[in-house]
């Protein structure tokens, strides 16, 4: 019987219908034991013996795995092998495996197909036999293995038999390659972190925290033969992310509290002239329609509650447009007789960019350089600040709002103190108070806020202002106990012909002087109380009696009010940090103002437009992160390099230079770059929401990251103690399909170039710093592991080189990545074809050159991986990277021109002149 295959999924996530699936008084069936966040049952397949239905032909197996459930008794086609050519005994290397999540149980049976296929491009199959089993006749067979006879559709005769093998992860198979054998002792957790010691158990107690991250994982089984003709097992593990749609939601909400914040202080700017209250009504319209618009995307996100992740398909939708595109964690576990149990994990996503905002004037790489570039040359109406100036600005205005509050509480804390007569707290909270104090000072030690005060002073109407009074008129002359002088604030700032260029340092040293006033006040207070009560005290504490009576105390020296002493002094603090506030955040709003007043839409638009960048980038860094956390806890030399040096995340892309893509790699290589200003935090977990929380604003953020008390007690001092963590991201492009092959003929590839270039530099500092501050030891066992150097020359001499389609960078990239401990980001438009291909190749070159894969393995090893990534995958009617129909070719034969690409472009290239060539000579 022949039968032509229809392109269905195979994914094998056809459960059944929720209620059916988890009602427990439906089903009464024996469940299958099992590990928490392990895969309930995993098996491999091999045919002996099979019958051709014609004699002279070779045979091309497939195995098609469907499942009978025993509620309904229908059968759901669940997943396949792959194809093995040319022998009546096929070994398969794709294994079956049923997650946790499964509804399967040891009544369940599975039924095996096996079919010879003829034509594998149009996928045309017979029916060779069939065979099925229950679930627990394969958990109680002896060696938990069964050889079950195929036979015809209509029980007839049999046509050869089919083995069955139980598997779990960790147990060693032995025997040669051409034999299947197990052996059951052990187990190995699935998500148990890249150790040394496989019994630690870190695994186990980390899962429930990457379940809170992760969702709906898909699972993939495979064996190898290595080198020595043993086995190896491989489980691929591909899950979906809540941080697709969480970390979006958090930074919009930012965005909106923090624009509203600006919003507010442009209100609150004071009386301007004409022209400038002009502005200042125009820039507020349109920034309330943004918070408007931002208000509105919140609220739409919010009422996703289905999928975790956003599809290609929905990439140009205006209220996903925050939101990742594909963001999924790809993991590979690696089990191998003679080495070490190992995980390898790349987070793919989409490459972050604007999609519905288009790219048809470039990408923000682009449109920054010109608008910055057209704001330089047009001083009309305008008051030029450069980007840093601008950030600069919001950095001091970000340090007041954070700094005041804290200085007035340490001043409360001071003055309770005082209070208690309390000698050691007063001292406790002094320290705190001169610290902050001391922060608040440093950070208007800019030439930026005196400018900014004299722009904002010809910006006012031109009525004369009540010059303030001399500070010797406001200064009393003595202050109590004979500390500094103390100066009083000011009122307003002068008229222009009293302008004085020096009153702000006045104005700004008055903190100063307060400050030093009352360090000498509690000072004299601690000296007198200490020489009222030293020789008394001292002789009675060490003979246990009581303090001297108040008497005593009074006849020896009058008792001072600590508390009278202080509150004179901590108020005249609080109105000079107060007169320092209320200036410096008119005047720097000032500077805002021109950035904004300046081409009003289009500024704004780049705003929108970079913080949709940023947040996609934003959430695959985030679950990056936490999921590199989680499985390298239990790891000191990491947690010494995190707190220490910090991380480097690689994003390797894939995007070409021709068309939209070029404006795609240039809003992503701006989104990775703005990761810098990202720090992530460690705190304790005081409830069971272990999802991130996320604060700052936009030239700052920082990542709370929330562990449980048992792992956050396990961490270094420095992390438990609150210290930033810092990433460094780096961008390597290289662009492998057919557009890519155009730019390089015929188009330009210098962004490319110059990015490769740009964030080549970035790694060389981050390893500058790496082994500037990791011990020697640590250093010394990473280059007895991998001569770090040489990765890096040859990493620079690849990108000097400007060979095309240079695949070397991005493998020695990654290589480099993976020894520093890094982050591994794989993007590419949709995060479908390309990436699949890049992800699939290096998954096997790394069990090739880490774990011995036999050499003439490696292209079915392949093979077998990226037929697997293909089911149901791309079943679409539309080929996502293209965006042509692609209805009268296999999906699975879209890969192989990209393939192609990895090795030559030159074949293709000759066939794109022959078409050209052919079509002009149709049309002429």
């Amino acid at each position: 019987m022949e039968i032509k295959e229809e392109g269905t999924s195979e994914e094998g996530q056809h459960f059944l219908p929720t209620a059916q699936a988890n009602d427990p008084e439906d089903i009464q069936f024996t469940s299958i034991q099992k590990i928490p966040n392990e895969p309930q049952l995993e098996f491999i397949l091999a045919c002996k013996d099979l019958v051709a239905p014609v004699c002279d032909r070779n045979l091309n197996t497939v195995v098609q795995i469907s499942v009978i459930h025993p509620v309904e008794q229908t059968l759901t086609r669940y997943s396949s092998t792959e194809i093995v050519e040319g022998t009546k005994d096929p070994l398969f290397l794709t294994g079956v495996t049923f997650p946790s999540e499964y509804p399967i149980y040891e009544e369940t049976r599975i039924k095996l197909t096996v079919y010879d296929v003829k034509d594998k491009s149009h996928d045309t199959r017979s029916f060779l036999g069939c065979a099925s089993f229950q679930v627990g006749e394969l958990l109680r067979s002896k060696e938990q293995l069964l050889s079950l006879s195929l036979r015809t559709s209509d029980g007839g005769k049999a046509v050869g038999t089919i083995e069955v093998s139980l598997v779990k992860m960790g147990e060693i198979e032995d025997g040669d390659t051409d034999h299947i054998t197990t052996d059951v002792q052990g187990q190995k957790c699935a998500l148990a972190y890249e150790c040394t010691a496989a019994e630690s158990g870190s695994g186990k107690d980390n899962s429930p925290l990457l379940n809170a991250v992760l969702r709906n994982p898909v699972c993939k089984l495979y064996r190898f033969p290595t080198a020595d003709n043993k086995w190896m097992r491989i489980r691929e593990q591909m899950s979906e992310s809540v941080l697709s749609f969480h970390i979006p939601k958090e930074l919009i909400a930012l965005n909106i509290k923090e624009d509203l914040c600006r919003n507010q202080e442009l209100k609150e700017l004071g009386d301007l002239s004409p022209h400038w209250d002009n502005l200042r009504k125009n820039v507020l319209t349109h920034c309330d329609q943004m918070v408007t618009m931002y208000q509105d995307i919140l609220t739409e996100l919010s009422k996703e509650t289905g999928s975790s992740f956003k599809s290609s398909s929905s990439k140009g939708e205006k209220t996903l447009e925050f939101v990742p595109i594909n963001l999924h964690l790809q993991r590979m576990q690696v089990h191998s007789p003679h080495l070490k149990d190992a995980l390898y994990d790349v987070i793919t996503v989409g490459a972050p960019a604007a999609h519905f905002q288009g790219f048809k004037n470039g990408g923000l790489r682009k449109l920054l350089h010109r608008f910055e570039t057209e704001r330089r040359n047009t001083g009309y109406q305008f008051i030029y600040y450069s980007p840093e100036n601008t950030a600069k600005a919001k950095e001091v205005l970000s340090h007041i709002s954070q700094l005041q509050p804290l200085i007035a509480t340490h001043a409360d804390l001071l003055l309770s103190s005082a209070s208690q007569r309390s000698a050691d707290s007063l001292r406790s909270s002094l320290k705190m108070l001169s610290e902050k104090t001391e922060l608040f000072v440093h950070a208007f030690k800019d030439q930026l806020v005196r400018s900014a005060l004299l722009a904002l002073f010809t910006a006012r109407p031109g009525g004369i202002l009540k010059k303030p009074p001399s500070p010797k008129d406001s200064t009393e002359d003595t202050c109590p106990l004979d500390e500094p002088p103390q100066l009083r604030r000011q009122d307003s700032i002068p008229h222009h012909s009293d302008y004085d260029e020096e009153e702000w340092d006045r104005v700004w040293a008055n903190v100063g002087k307060s400050l030093n006033c009352i360090i000498a006040t509690v000072d004299k207070l601690i000296e007198r109380d200490g020489h009222n009560g030293g020789g008394p005290r001292g002789s009675s504490g060490q003979d246990g009696d009581t303090e001297p009576s108040l008497e005593d105390s009074i006849t020896s020296h009058p008792k001072e009010d600590w508390y009278e002493q202080l509150q004179p002094l901590i108020l005249t603090l609080k109105e000079c940090m107060g007169e320092v506030v209320s200036r410096a955040k008119q005047s720097l709003t000032f500077v805002l103002l021109q950035e904004l007043a300046y081409s009003l839409p289009q500024c704004l638009m780049l705003t929108l437009r970079r913080d949709i960048v940023f947040s996609q980038a934003l959430a695959g860094l985030v679950c990056g992160f936490i999921i590199k956390l989680h499985t390298s806890l239990h790891d000191p030399d990491f947690l010494q390099q995190l707190h220490t040096v910090g991380l480097i995340a690689q994003y390797e892309g894939l995007l070409s230079t021709y068309s939209d893509e070029i404006g795609m790699l240039e809003d992503m290589a701006v989104g990775i770059s703005d990761l810098r200003k990202v720090a992530f935090k460690i705190t304790e977990a005081k409830s069971s929401d272990d999802l991130p929380i996320l604060t700052g604003r936009r030239e700052h953020y920082v990542v709370e990251v929330r562990l449980p008390a048992a792992m956050f007690e396990s961490l270094p001092l420095q992390i438990k103690e609150g210290q930033l963590l810092h990433v460094y991201p780096v961008l390597f492009n290289v662009g492998i399909n057919e557009q890519q092959t155009l730019a390089e003929r015929f188009g330009d590839v210098s962004l490319q170039e110059s990015i490769n270039q740009e964030n080549f530099e970035l790694v060389q500092e981050y390893y500058s710093i790496f082994t500037e501050k990791m011990p020697p030891d640590y250093i010394s066992h990473f280059q007895e592991q991998n001569d770090l150097k040489g990765l890096l020359d040859n990493l620079h001499q690849n990108i000097q080189a400007k060979k095309r389609k240079n695949v070397e960078i991005m493998w020695l990239a990654a290589t480099i990545c993976r020894k520093l401990n890094g982050i591994r980001f794989t993007c590419c438009k949709s995060a479908k074809d390309r990436t699949s291909m890049s992800v699939t190749l290096e998954q096997c070159s790394i069990l090739r050159d880490e774990h011995q894969l036999h050499k003439d393995f490696f292209i079915r090893a392949l093979d077998c991986m990226r037929s697997s990534q293909i089911q149901g995958a791309l079943s679409e009617s539309d080929d996502p990277e293209t965006g042509r129909l692609t209805d009268d070719k296999p999906t699975s034969r879209h890969f192989y021109p990209v393939a192609l690409l990895l090795v030559s472009s030159h074949l293709l290239v000759v066939w794109l002149i022959l078409s050209l060539a052919l079509l002009l000579a149709k049309y002429q």
